[in-house]
């Protein structure tokens, strides 16, 4: 074969081979086109756009006058609602123009009313609200009336009624909130307390009832050691977003030295007796007496024989003398009656209470006593009831403090005091459901737990 002829053959080979491809190429088109064909003749037909009946509507829509409209402003009344602390030798006068006050008849009228002129008590820093019109003249004014304490006492409003004021004080409303936190001892309670983490400083008022209540079991002076911890959960009450004031500790959890300590405040809403802290068991924690009718004091002279320090006679000297600054709070020792208030010979001014069963405590050489007491009043346990003083036979400013089981002094320190009355069937049914949501809260607040690891990420 000749060159010719072997290009010839292959390039019919070649041809074979393209017709071959172009013919399964042609028999598949054919057969995608039948079957497009029998799926265009199940299917309907969509019709034709120019087939669908058209159909115009034509609106003419009217600006508006952007003149009209500013002169509609206009003529409304308007009206602006101011917000202003109270300043350091801020008067009246001054306060009501930083709110935009320009009414002679507001001031002359909180001048004269007795509920209205509260709003001249203002103390520095409270909030202070007013409504005016366009004229500065007052629509409404709002504030709060705290105390010595910066504690909410009363609300004032003042309103416009026909050209005229009407002011009216109500109790503050407050929002009650329950905080919980978590503090570890690295060096000293107070270090701790002051932290900057976990929401700041712990209030001091939180601070003090953490103290009491767990003073009977831990020596805040001495007791405490590194790495010991405390879990507390309290409430706050708010006002107008703001904080206004801390209320009672609701649970709280002291580990230390490996030791837990745990505490639930409980009240019966059923019961007259008020509340108290119980462990999550339901035991009362509260000491039927106070070891010490003063807050802060030392034992200067004890239940025992001594030398009358005025008679020089030796004699038996039958209460417990606590030294203490002339004008120091003396608190009731358990809760009972006043069964006497005045003098009583060398005892100087004083205060006898009578408690449940036979028992009895008397508080001698008083300065004075507290105002709203008298014989037949009813104390709870750490009331005032008076003050030291050196009244009687005294040498100094200090306590003399009797505790009496049927009018006979005995020392407190040896006699076995019965116990606070336990809970009833229904109210220990109340507890379990309050102390088991404080025991929720406690293990969220431990380590590990869902608050704890928030706090520890912080």
């Amino acid at each position: 074969m000749n060159p010719t002829q072997q290009n010839s053959g292959k390039s019919w080979t070649g041809l074979l081979g393209t017709t071959r491809k172009v013919r399964i190429i042609s028999a598949g088109a054919i057969f995608l086109a039948v079957c497009a064909f029998g799926a265009a003749g199940v299917a309907p037909l969509a019709p034709d756009a120019s087939d669908l009946p058209v159909k115009s509507i034509a609106q003419n829509l009217e600006l508006p006058n952007l003149a009209d409209q500013i002169a509609a402003l206009d003529k409304a009344p308007q009206e602006f609602i101011h917000e202003e602390r109270v300043r350091a030798g801020d008067s009246l006068a001054s306060l009501l123009s930083r709110l935009g006050v320009d009414d002679q008849a507001a001031a002359s009228f909180i001048k004269t009313d007795k509920v209205a002129k509260g709003v001249m008590q203002l103390r520095t820093g409270k909030r202070v609200q007013a409504k005016t019109d366009d004229n500065g003249q007052l629509q409404w004014l709002r504030a709060t009336v705290v105390d010595a304490q910066d504690i909410p006492v009363k609300s004032i409003s003042i309103t416009r009624q026909d050209n005229k004021f009407i002011a009216t004080e109500a109790a503050p409303k407050l929002e009650r909130r329950v905080e919980m936190r978590a503090r570890t001892i690295t060096n000293s309670l107070y270090s701790a307390t002051d932290s900057s983490t976990d929401g700041g400083k712990l209030p001091d008022s939180i601070v003090a009832q953490i103290i009491e209540m767990f003073s009977t079991s831990i020596d805040f002076r001495s007791d405490l050691k590194r790495g010991d911890h405390f879990n507390v959960v309290y409430e706050t009450f708010w006002q107008d977003g703001e904080m206004v004031r801390t209320g009672r500790i609701l649970a709280g959890e002291f580990v230390n030295r490996g030791v837990t300590y745990q505490s639930v405040w409980f009240e019966d809403p059923a019961s007259k007796s008020g509340g108290g802290y119980y462990t999550l068991d339901g035991k009362a924690l509260k000491k039927s007496f106070l070891k010490s009718p003063l807050e802060f004091s030392r034992i200067s002279s004890g239940f025992s024989m001594r030398v009358h320090p005025i008679s020089g006679n030796w004699k038996a000297h039958k209460g417990i003398d606590f030294a203490a600054a002339l004008g120091t709070p003396i608190r009731a020792s358990g809760d009972g009656v006043i069964d006497f208030e005045g003098v009583s010979g060398g005892y100087g001014n004083m205060v006898v209470i009578k408690h449940w069963a036979n028992y009895s405590t008397a508080y001698a050489h008083m300065s004075r006593f507290a105002p709203g007491f008298h014989k037949g009043s009813k104390v709870r346990q750490g009331d005032v009831i008076g003050y030291v003083g050196s009244t009687g036979w005294s040498t100094g400013a200090h306590l003399h403090y009797e505790f009496r089981v049927a009018n006979e002094a005995r020392d407190p320190n040896t006699v076995n005091v019965v116990a606070q009355a336990p809970l009833t069937a229904g109210e220990m049914a109340h507890f379990k459901m309050a102390a088991a949501d404080m025991s929720h809260r406690f293990a969220l607040l431990r380590p590990g737990g869902a608050a704890g690891t928030a706090l520890a990420a912080r």
